[in-house]
């Protein structure tokens, strides 16, 4: 043993009474390969002192040392009610055990100390891996438990679930997502008939009920591919998302029957396609991603709308650009700026009176009710100052969503 190393080792135990752990933990160079009790017993050994301390006894630890298995049955009684398959051991250790650590590392010459904290993250990990036959996961574990050393108490860090899919919806009135109460804010009044909401279903609800029943989760939350508005019906091959499962406890859930569980419970109303597991990443892709959409619009002019002048303005529109200033309807809420969105096809499907069927492809992003409209000129150029004749829309449906 090095001469440096007998000098300080002798000083720390003549000035502290250190169970073997903590002993050898201030020395973490030597003799590798062997646990810190063992690296303890060993210097003793090379400095002819015979007698060791118990680890009740230890100035330092305070007997948290010996305490390993307890924290183990803790960790382990709260495990049991998750699926994972990967996991990770934090600790919150006294702070006056850290300030003492502290103490010890600044009398000696050498900085590589292994914090209590460490070993007991290491030891806890190192013996449940093997009894819950699961693996310690550094970067992205499924579940992280921090002991608190303390109060005996296991805090679990629960990463969240994804699932991704397209839902088709085939009933209008229904929003995209959850939409609180107006007047009340979420906490029930007699105006929303104490549901604490502006309508009774949204997307998000009556696909995440079932995915909530399955994995067990406390909540969720609802990321898509931009929105179609309440009274659009969004077909042909869905519209992305993602759903976030918080804290779940089942993980290890059958696609198939939960698909099909959403679609019995949502039927008529909603349909998901496509389910499979995700991953965060999912969610900043569909929010990047730039998606463009094919819509029907049934629109309703003034008077009598002429359809060699529809057919000219869909030719003008076709593989141009548009200007629109934030629409009035969601100026409260959207920054007043004007966007720039390209048609890429408009094709006239039928007139018959005052009523018209466009199909028409644009860029993401594009107010489609405006560009028929108008919206008082915010939107240039539009279908209704190109015929002439005030227009509004009547229905309209997304039948596609480009791009992937």
């Amino acid at each position: 043993m090095c001469d440096k190393i007998n000098e300080y080792a002798n000083k720390i135990l003549c000035e502290y009474q250190l169970c073997d752990a903590c002993f050898g933990r201030i020395f973490r160079d030597v003799k590798k390969g062997l646990s810190n009790k063992e690296k303890g017993q060993y210097l003793r050994e090379k400095l002819k002192i015979k007698n060791s301390v118990d680890s009740k006894n230890c100035w330092l630890c305070e007997g948290l040392t010996d305490e390993i298995e307890y924290f183990i049955d803790l960790i382990s009684n709260e495990l049991k009610e998750y699926e994972f398959d990967t996991f990770l051991i934090g600790s919150k250790v006294d702070s006056d055990i850290i300030e003492k650590e502290k103490i010890i590392w600044n009398q000696l010459p050498f900085e590589d100390f292994e914090p209590i904290k460490m070993e007991v993250n290491r030891e806890i990990g190192k013996i449940l891996e093997e009894k819950l036959n699961k693996n310690v996961e550094f970067e992205k574990p499924d579940i992280t438990a921090v002991i608190d050393t303390s109060f005996n108490v296991v805090n679990l860090q629960i990463k969240s679930l994804f699932l991704y899919g397209r839902y088709k919806k085939y009933k209008r009135g229904i929003p995209q997502t959850r939409w609180p109460c107006n007047i009340c804010r979420g906490k029930g009044c007699k105006s929303c008939n104490y549901s604490g909401k502006m309508y009774i279903n949204s997307v998000e609800e009556l696909i995440s009920k079932r995915i909530l029943e399955f994995t067990e989760g406390i909540d969720e939350s609802f990321h898509g591919c931009g929105r179609e508005d309440i009274d659009v019906l969004m077909l042909g091959n869905g519209r992305p998302f993602v759903i976030e499962v918080k804290n779940p406890k089942k993980r290890n859930i059958d696609i198939n029957l939960l698909l099909s569980e959403i679609n019995l419970f949502s039927k008529d109303k909603v349909e998901v396609i496509n389910l499979r597991f995700s991953d965060k990443k999912e969610i900043e892709r569909l929010k990047s991603a730039v998606f463009n959409k094919t819509y029907s619009i049934i629109i309703e002019g003034e008077k009598a709308l002429n359809k060699e002048k529809l057919k000219e303005a869909a030719q003008l529109l076709q593989g141009n650009t548009i200007e629109q200033l934030t629409p009035t309807r969601v100026a409260h809420r959207r920054a007043d700026k004007v966007r720039v969105r390209k048609i890429y096809n408009c094709k006239i499907e039928s007139v018959e009176g005052t009523i018209a069927n466009i199909k028409i492809e644009t860029e993401s992003g594009t107010y489609v009710k405006e560009l028929i409209s108008g919206d008082s000129g915010r939107t240039k150029p539009n279908i209704s100052d190109m015929v002439g004749i005030p227009c509004k829309v009547k229905e309209l449906d997304v039948l596609e969503i480009k791009g992937e």
